[in-house]
């Protein structure tokens, strides 16, 4: 009995749990869900509400009268439209402002220079190479000279000196015939070389007892002659009788009927005077003299020593003459150790460099070097001819570097020109101190810069024979950084600084600066 009572209310139980399905627990499944197995996992847990038909909402474009309305209504026109014009008067504003700026702010001004002021001098006479042959062989050097940069050459000893009174037509004793002369003319106008015909020293006054009227018509007589052969003009010395406004101004009678914008005739001056004797013209718009020829060292008859070298560069670096343009030129003698500064200095200085005839820049001299034994003295070491050869080669670099950078680069043309007195420490200065002989103290660093615009050229020049390096304080208020162009040992390329630059004994340093993160 009591068995059957206990498997009664285990029954009772078990139905009453089963009776729970419909609340939907368990394994029974409750309203709207599904009683498969994993039902209940994958059933949405939101049941979406039933919409009624026709009530879905049909999408269609806007007309133009509710996209006023969104947008609006008609006052957003005249906004819009306000805003227009309020961007362009902006715009106007700010491009008036920027010219504004550009007008007011200073500018470098182009300076229009003529033919001679561009050109750099090469002064020879036709028979002054070893071997040569006078003037026919200078017309083979023509196209050689042009390629070095050489816009212009000034012609000595063309002319017979004894002559008197003057006679242009009678050429120099050995150094060819008129026919020859007039040739050379010829080719060198068709090379685009300018030909200037030195009568330096000549005697153009005449005989003591001929007239001078007679003398003076036979003088202008024949440089209308040789103007018509296609002479660019004429140099004459500060000595010369021809030195005077009346001379000067019969020349400049004649210059004006051959003379065209390209073609304009020239008189240089050789200043042989510490000053230049002054022309007073009675016609103040007229200029008498076009180019002043000055030298850089005094004449002397012994070598100058590397002080009175730094004496004279310096003295000519402070005290420039800017009253007729200059060419430059080195005049003195010196040792060959500054030959290479000298020449740097003088193509970087303002004004037109003359170059006097360096073996190192004859073709014909440096083809014989090339040809080997038949052109050399079998005595001649054959290390030494190769050491020759290296020079003469470093010779014509640098001077090609010098005057292709002066050609293209306006600082170096007609920039403007800045004296730096700079500071420098000799870097031998502790060896020196403790030697026991005195020797006479280094010459220091003398620098100039040439600038035009944001362009700047730093020249460097150490003429003494120690090496010195720049003092970190020399110039706050240039840029420390730039790029060599050149220097006179060709050894130096890229990027630099001065704050480490140090200068070699006798070497000459030309840089170009720029602002730090810039490349102008």
């Amino acid at each position: 009995m009591e068995q059957n009572d206990k498997e009664a209310a285990e029954e009772s139980a078990r139905m009453t749990l089963n009776a729970g399905g419909d609340t939907g627990y368990g394994s029974v499944a409750g309203p709207g869900l599904s009683s498969s197995v994993g039902g209940s996992e994958s059933a949405p847990l939101l049941i979406p509400e039933e919409e009624e038909p026709g009530s879905l909402q049909q999408w269609r474009p806007l007309s133009k009268e509710e996209l006023e309305v969104a947008a609006g209504g008609p006052g957003w026109r005249k906004v819009r439209c306000y805003l227009v014009l309020l961007f362009w008067l902006a715009w106007l504003a700010m491009l008036a402002t920027a010219i504004a700026v550009i007008v007011v702010s200073p500018k470098p001004v182009v300076t229009p220079l003529k033919w001679w002021q561009k050109a750099l001098f090469y002064q020879l006479q036709p028979g002054q190479a070893e071997g040569s042959e006078g003037i026919n062989a200078l017309c083979e050097q023509l196209p050689y000279f042009r390629s070095l940069g050489i816009g212009a050459l000034i012609l000595e000893g063309l002319f017979d000196k004894k002559a008197s009174p003057l006679n242009l037509n009678a050429s120099g004793e050995g150094f060819g015939t008129i026919p020859q002369i007039k040739h050379l003319l010829a080719e060198s106008n068709k090379a685009g070389l300018k030909v200037v015909l030195d009568v330096c020293e000549l005697d153009l006054s005449g005989p003591p007892d001929g007239a001078a009227e007679t003398s003076s018509l036979s003088t202008t007589h024949a440089v209308q002659f040789w103007l018509e052969q296609g002479a660019a003009g004429f140099s004459i010395c500060d000595t010369d009788a021809a030195y005077s406004e009346k001379t000067l101004l019969e020349w400049r009678g004649v210059f004006k009927a051959f003379s065209s914008e390209d073609e304009e005739r020239i008189v240089v001056v050789k200043q042989t005077k510490d000053v230049l004797p002054p022309l007073d013209s009675s016609q103040s718009n007229v200029t008498l003299v076009d180019v002043v020829m000055r030298s850089i060292l005094p004449p002397s008859e012994r070598p100058l020593s590397v002080q009175e070298v730094a004496e004279n560069i310096e003295k000519h670096l402070q005290t420039r003459q800017e009253d007729i343009w200059p060419s430059w030129t080195v005049g003195g003698k010196t040792s060959s150790d500054l030959k290479k500064l000298l020449l740097v200095l003088m193509m970087t200085m303002p004004g037109s460099p003359t170059v006097q005839y360096d073996e190192d820049l004859d073709q014909r001299q440096n083809v014989s070097l090339k040809d080997g034994s038949s052109h050399r003295d079998t005595n001649e070491p054959l290390a030494s001819s190769t050491e020759k050869e290296k020079t003469k080669h470093s010779a014509v670099t640098l001077f090609t570097t010098l005057s292709h950078s002066r050609s293209r680069e306006e600082a170096l043309l007609f920039g403007s020109f800045t004296f730096l007195p700079f500071h420098s420490s000799n870097s031998s200065s502790s060896s020196s101190s403790n030697s026991t002989t005195s020797s006479p103290p280094s010459p220091p660093i003398l620098a100039f810069l040439r600038s035009w615009g944001c362009v700047h050229f730093l020249i460097l020049l150490n003429v003494g024979s120690e090496p010195h390096a720049l003092d970190p304080a020399w110039a706050p208020s240039l840029p420390k950084a730039g790029v060599f162009v050149t220097n006179t040992g060709l050894d130096r390329l890229g990027a630099t600084n001065l704050d480490v630059l140090e200068l070699k004994p006798h070497e000459a340093i030309v840089i170009k600066l720029f602002e730090a993160g810039s490349y102008s």
